[in-house]
């Protein structure tokens, strides 16, 4: 074949895969959050970084909680806020996995929790530390070392926990193991065996169940365990994970996830909150700024802002605190939390369900995915687009108030007496007490979602008109070589 002829064909053949590429490809480019959102967020960490004491955050019954010092990391994280605080507080997360992902400080050795490791796993890479040597330890590593392989049956790919005769049962759930799809995907090669069991915690509705067992044991498949609970928390943190696997190649992924953004709608209230499950039905900050967190990364715009709205009435400013205008931009767990403050301030004993709220809730402000989180630019309140469509860091119900045998879930209320955040997906109880039993998430009645609109899942990705100029510039040279032949020819 003469030269020009393989140029000519060969040109045209780069043009029409380049073209089929665009015209594959789904929009990159999703709406930013309203600048005045932005603003909340950035108010939020700002009074979050405040209650930071030497790099961590406490909780109600001791100096450090590392869980909700991670929390906390993430939400700084993902607004930009306070670079020596977040640094300080890498750092001392990083001196302390074991006592956050292990019962090591309660005399208890032996046992590693998979849902703590895997949260560490993710955080060290959204804070833009070395998951493979953080603290002297390779998260990543053992992240993988803890999940089921093929002889556990229908349990593959689950992330689960290192147990001893001491420790109790593996209670690892879904929060955790879109926290190891998370974490991984950042890390390195994601394995799919570990989204594949993520998506079998789908129900055909759309919706993600909380727990993988039944009461008699673990069961197959959401679908496989009857009257399975689907719960808010739950699927928007499976939501994201499941964007940041789509973006990284993962079979089935993309589906999954629209399909529990669909389900999302429908569960949101009219005000744009939502609510979580058990004593957390109620509308509230943390199911709220996880759900807002998922819907953005999903690119539902309209749905992210409404949610982005409820939060920001629930946010303390100088205007609206009453008494406790001293904490403005700090955001109530509901509006009881809200009224209560304004009246009579923020009480040493609240004060930790407002630290839990605000870590959570500001990410549904500020609307980075985690998947995202230390890998796009902090948003700003200029109304420019972000180039974001998948997940980032975890927007989570919030951890419980008391110390329990479970250092990656529980729905204790906190010591107010009011009830407390939704199950956490980012902040586990740092220090488990092995002799008090974690509680059991109540189950809200299944809602069926109607069928939804959503069209394809917006995916990051190198910006549209790099793919238009390199199109046509092929075009253009496909062309003039095809004349150019055709007159040797004649």
């Amino acid at each position: 074949m003469p030269l020009s002829r393989r140029l000519t064909t060969g040109l045209g053949m780069a043009t029409v895969t380049a073209l089929a590429a665009i015209t594959g490809a789904p929009p990159a480019v999703v709406a930013a959050p309203a600048p005045a959102h932005v603003t909340a967020a950035r108010e939020a960490a700002s009074w979050l970084a405040g209650e930071f004491t030497d790099g961590s955050l406490p909780g109600p019954f001791a100096p450090e909680d590392w869980g909700l010092t991670i929390d906390g990391l993430v939400a700084l994280s993902a607004t930009g806020v306070d670079a020596p605080t977040r640094q300080a507080a890498t750092a001392q997360v990083a001196r302390h996995v074991r006592s956050y992902n292990s019962y090591d400080d309660w005399g208890i050795e032996g046992f590693t929790d998979g849902g703590a490791t895997a949260k560490l796993l993710y955080a060290a890479a959204a804070a833009d530390a070395d998951p493979t040597d953080f603290g002297g330890y390779d998260l990543r590593a053992e992240t993988l070392s803890l999940i089921a392989t093929a002889d556990a049956g229908h349990q593959r790919g689950r992330i689960t926990s290192r147990t001893t005769a001491d420790s109790g049962p593996d209670a690892s759930n879904t929060f955790d193991q879109s926290f190891a799809v998370l974490g991984l995907a950042r890390s390195g090669d994601l394995p799919q065996d570990t989204v594949d069991f993520l998506i079998r915690q789908q129900c055909a509705a759309g919706g993600f169940r909380l727990y993988p067992d039944a009461a008699d044991g673990p069961s197959p498949s959401c679908d496989d365990q009857p009257g399975a609970t689907l719960d808010v928390d739950s699927t928007a943190m499976a939501v994201q994970a499941l964007l940041a696997a789509a973006e990284d190649g993962a079979t089935g992924a993309d589906d999954a996830a629209r399909k529990g953004a669909d389900w999302l709608v429908t569960q949101q209230h009219t005000d744009g909150s939502f609510g979580g499950s058990g004593p957390t039905t109620g509308a509230n900050s943390n199911s709220t700024g996880l759900a807002g967190q998922a819907l953005a990364a999903a690119g539902r715009d309209d749905e992210a802002a409404r949610a982005a709205k409820a939060l920001a009435a629930l946010q303390l400013t100088a205007g609206n605190g009453g008494a406790a205008s001293a904490d403005a931009g700090a955001i109530a767990y509901n509006t009881d939390g809200f009224t209560t403050a304004a009246a009579a301030g923020i009480t040493d004993t609240d004060r930790d369900q407002w630290r839990r709220a605000t870590a959570q809730a500001l990410l549904g402000l500020a609307q980075v995915p985690l998947g995202r989180i230390g890998l796009d630019p902090p948003p700003t309140s200029h109304p420019t687009p972000t180039g974001t469509a998948s997940p980032t860091a975890p927007a989570s119900p919030t951890a419980p108030a008391t110390p329990t045998a479970s250092p990656t879930l529980t729905t204790s209320p906190p010591p107010t007496g009011t009830a407390g955040p939704t199950p956490s997906v980012t902040s586990p109880p740092a220090t488990p007490a092995p002799t008090t039993a974690a509680p059991t998430t109540a189950a809200p009645p299944i809602t069926t979602p109607a069928a939804s609109g959503l069209g394809g899942l917006p995916t990051t990705g190198a910006a549209i008109g790099s793919y238009l100029l390199i199109a046509l510039l092929l075009i253009g040279g496909g062309v003039t070589l095809l004349v150019l032949g055709r007159r040797r020819a004649g």
